[in-house]
C-alpha cells in the first residue's frame, strides 16, 4: 500500500474510534490501540512509511502534544497545591522509578531493561489523563494535580530514560555516571537557553501585534516544532523538556491573548494522538503480546496495586493533599503516548547501536585488546538487544491494561470519594433572578446540584438566606470562566438581563460542558429590524419551550406564575399537564437524577420523570 492511501485509512479509522468512544463513554485509546493492532497484521507502518520518517513523525506529534498540553499550565492553578505538585514531578518520580524497576526484576525482566522501563513508565501522560478528566469532571483541585503531573512528568520521564539508555550503552559504571551527569546537564542549559530566546520572541510578536489573529496557532505551531528539532540536535532527546518549557513559559506571562493558540492546538491534538495510537500500535504484533502476557499481567498488577499507591501515599507525605485525594490518586495512572513512542525508539536506537558495535568490532586495524573490548561490547549489546525484544509489546500491554483499569473504574471510585461525578447532573444558572432560585430550590430537593452566578447584591443575598449555592461574580470573569467548581453540573442557562452576556457565556461554557448543554433565554429582540438583529453565529440554543426573554419570564413571575414541579406519571401524562395549564413555560425535567434543560426541540417524556415549569398555582405545592 502506498502511503496516501494508507495515511488517509489511519485518519479516518482515528476519527471512527475516538467518536464511538465519545458514544459509549470508554477511553478511546482501548479502540485506537485495537484498531492499529489490527490494521498492522495487514499493513505495518515501517514498510509504507520507513522508519526514520515514521520515528521522527512521533518525536516531533509528541512534542506537539506536550507543548499544547504546557499551554494550560498556570502557576495560580497552584493556590494551595503547590507543594502537591512539587512532590509529584519530584519525589513521586524518584519512588515510582525504583518501584517499577522492582517491579520489573519481580517479572523476570533482566536489570538492564528493568531500569530502563522504570524510567519509561513513570510518566502518566496528557493524551490519556485530558479524555479521562474531559469524562470525569472531578474537582479542580484532582484535576490540575493530574494534569501538572502528566504533562510535565512526560518529558522528565522521557529524559531519565535517555540518561539510563546511555548509560546502559557505556556499561561501565563509573563511565555511566558521568555520562548521564554529563547529559542531563546539557539537556537542562539546551531547553532554558531555547525556552528564553523562543519564548522571548513569541512574547514579543504578540505584543507588537506582528502576528495576525488568523496566524496565531500556525505560527506557534511552527516555533514550537522547531525549538523540537532545535534541541534535538544540540542535545538528544532534549526537544520534550524544551516544549514543554516553552509552553508554561507563555502560558503564566501577564497579558499574552493565547486564545486562539490553545483553539488551534486543542483541535490539531485530538487528531494527532489518535493517528499516533493507531500507527504505534500496528508495530506490535499479537504473537509478542501473547508470548509477554504472563510477565505482563504480573508486573502490571503490581504498578496497580504496589507501585502507585506506595509512590503517592510517601510522596505526598505532609502536603496539602487531602486523603480523598491522594486515594484518588493512587488509582489514575494510565500510561499515554509518550511511554509508546519512547518505547518504540529506544527499541530502534538499541537495534542501531548494536548493528554499529558489531559492524565496529568486524573491522580490522585495532590492536587485539581493542578488538576483543570491542567484540565484547557488541556481543553484551546482541544479548540485551534479544532480551529487549518484548519491551515495546510490554510497554503496550501496560497502556492498554492501565487505560482500560483507570479509565473504567476510576469513575465510581471518585463518585465514591465525592471528587467527581461520572454523570455530571446539575445545572449552572447565569444570573439568579426569582424564578431561577425557584428553580434551583427545587431542582436541590431532587438531589440535583445547581450553582447559581450573580454580582447583583439583592440576588445574592436573596440566594443566601434560601440556603442556595452562589457565587458573587461576573460569570464572564476570570475566575468563572477558568477557576470555578464545575463538578457534577453537566448544563448551563444564561438567564441575565444582558443578551450579549448570556450569548457570550453560553459559547463560553460550551468549551467545558458541550455546546448541546448550554442555553440562553430568548433575545429582547421584538420589532427589531433584520439589519439590526444579532447574527446567528453568535446565538446559542434557547432554552425553554416557550423560549422567553429574561423581561417576559420576569413579568410572568409578576402575574402570580411561580416553578413549580409535577411528577409526570401514567395518571398523570406530560399531555394532561399541558391541558391543565396551556401557558405554562417548560422548564427542566428530571429523569434518574439528571436534570435536563427543555427546548422547543426538546422531546419530554410522557411519564416517570420529573417536570419543573413556570405555571399558575391551582391549590398546592404541585401544579
Amino acid at each position: 500500500m502506498s502511503p496516501a492511501p494508507y495515511l488517509a485509512l489511519v485518519l479516518g479509522l482515528a476519527a471512527i474510534c475516538q467518536l464511538f468512544a465519545y458514544r459509549v463513554r470508554v477511553p478511546s485509546i482501548l479502540f485506537l490501540l485495537l484498531t492499529g493492532f489490527a490494521l498492522g497484521q495487514l499493513v505495518r507502518p515501517d514498510d509504507v512509511l520507513g522508519r526514520e520518517v515514521l520515528f521522527a513523525g512521533v518525536n516531533m506529534c509528541v512534542g506537539i502534544i506536550l507543548f499544547e498540553g504546557a499551554l494550560s499550565l498556570r502557576f495560580r492553578d497552584l493556590r494551595g497545591l503547590s507543594k502537591a505538585v512539587w512532590r509529584l514531578c519530584t519525589a513521586t518520580v524518584v519512588l515510582a522509578w525504583a518501584l517499577i524497576t522492582s517491579a520489573a526484576l519481580v517479572a523476570g525482566i533482566a536489570w538492564e531493561l528493568a531500569l530502563l522501563i522504570g524510567a519509561l513508565l513513570v510518566v502518566t501522560g496528557p493524551t490519556v489523563i485530558a479524555p479521562i478528566l474531559r469524562q470525569l469532571r472531578p474537582t479542580r483541585r484532582v484535576a490540575s494535580m493530574l494534569r501538572w503531573e502528566g504533562i510535565v512528568v512526560d518529558p522528565i520521564g522521557a529524559i531519565l530514560a535517555v540518561l539510563v539508555f546511555q548509560a546502559i550503552i557505556v556499561g561501565a559504571p563509573e563511565g555511566a555516571f558521568a555520562t548521564a551527569a554529563l547529559t542531563l546537564g546539557k539537556t537542562v542549559l539546551v531547553s532554558t537557553v531555547l525556552t528564553l530566546v523562543f519564548g522571548g520572541l513569541l512574547e514579543l510578536a504578540l505584543r507588537k501585534h506582528l502576528i495576525p489573529d488568523f496566524l496565531d496557532g500556525v505560527i506557534f505551531l511552527s516555533v514550537a516544532v522547531g525549538a523540537l528539532v532545535v534541541s534535538n540536535q544540540l542535545q538528544a532527546e532534549s526537544g520534550l523538556l524544551t516544549v514543554t518549557m516553552l509552553g508554561i513559559y507563555l502560558a503564566n506571562r501577564p497579558g499574552l491573548n493565547l486564545t486562539h493558540v490553545r483553539e488551534f492546538k486543542e483541535d490539531l491534538q485530538v487528531l494527532i494522538v489518535g493517528v499516533l495510537f493507531v500507527l504505534l500500535g500496528g508495530r506490535v504484533s499479537p504473537e509478542r503480546v501473547v508470548a509477554i502476557a504472563p510477565t505482563a499481567l504480573i508486573f502490571v498488577s503490581l504498578l496497580i496495586f504496589v507501585v502507585r499507591p506506595v509512590s503517592i501515599w510517601l510522596g505526598l507525605m505532609g502536603s496539602s493533599a487531602t486523603r480523598q485525594e491522594r486515594t484518588l490518586l493512587s488509582f489514575m495512572a494510565p500510561r499515554g503516548i509518550v511511554a509508546a513512542a519512547v518505547a518504540s525508539i529506544f527499541a530502534l536506537e538499541l537495534e542501531r547501536a548494536a548493528s554499529e558495535a558489531s559492524l565496529a568490532a568486524s573491522h580490522g586495524g585495532q590492536s587485539p585488546q581493542e578488538t576483543l573490548a570491542l567484540q565484547a561490547y557488541a556481543e553484551r549489546l546482541s544479548t540485551l538487544l534479544d532480551s529487549a525484544v518484548d519491551l515495546v509489546p510490554l510497554v503496550f500491554v501496560t497502556i492498554v491494561v492501565t487505560v482500560a483499569v483507570y479509565g473504567l473504574g476510576v469513575g465510581r471510585l471518585a463518585e465514591r470519594l465525592g471528587l467527581a461525578t461520572t454523570v455530571p447532573s446539575g445545572v449552572l444558572f447565569a444570573g439568579a433572578p426569582a424564578w431561577a432560585r425557584q428553580a434551583a430550590d427545587l431542582l436541590a430537593k431532587l438531589d440535583v446540584p445547581t450553582l447559581l452566578v450573580s454580582l447583583a447584591p439583592g440576588e445574592v443575598r436573596q440566594a443566601r438566606m434560601a440556603g442556595l449555592r452562589i457565587e458573587r461574580t461576573h460569570i464572564l470573569s476570570e475566575y468563572a470562566v477558568e477557576d470555578m467548581e464545575l463538578a457534577g453540573i453537566g448544563s448551563f442557562v444564561a438567564s441575565t438581563f444582558d443578551d450579549e452576556t448570556n450569548s457570550t457565556a453560553a459559547r463560553e461554557f460550551a468549551r467545558t460542558l458541550g455546546s448541546q448543554h448550554t442555553f440562553a433565554l430568548g433575545r429582547q429582540e421584538d420589532g427589531v429590524k433584520d439589519t439590526q438583529r444579532t447574527a446567528s453565529k453568535l446565538t446559542t440554543q434557547l432554552a425553554f419551550d416557550p423560549p422567553l426573554s429574561a423581561p417576559q419570564l420576569e413579568q410572568r413571575l409578576h402575574e402570580g406564575m411561580q416553578v413549580r414541579q409535577t411528577k409526570l406519571t401514567e395518571k398523570h401524562t406530560l399531555s394532561m399537564f399541558r391541558e391543565r395549564q396551556p401557558d405554562a413555560v417548560l422548564m427542566f425535567y428530571v429523569k434518574d437524577g439528571t436534570a435536563h434543560v427543555v427546548s422547543t426541540e426538546t422531546t419530554v417524556p410522557e411519564t416517570d420523570s420529573t417536570l419543573l415549569a413556570l405555571v399558575r398555582p391551582r391549590g398546592g405545592p404541585n401544579a
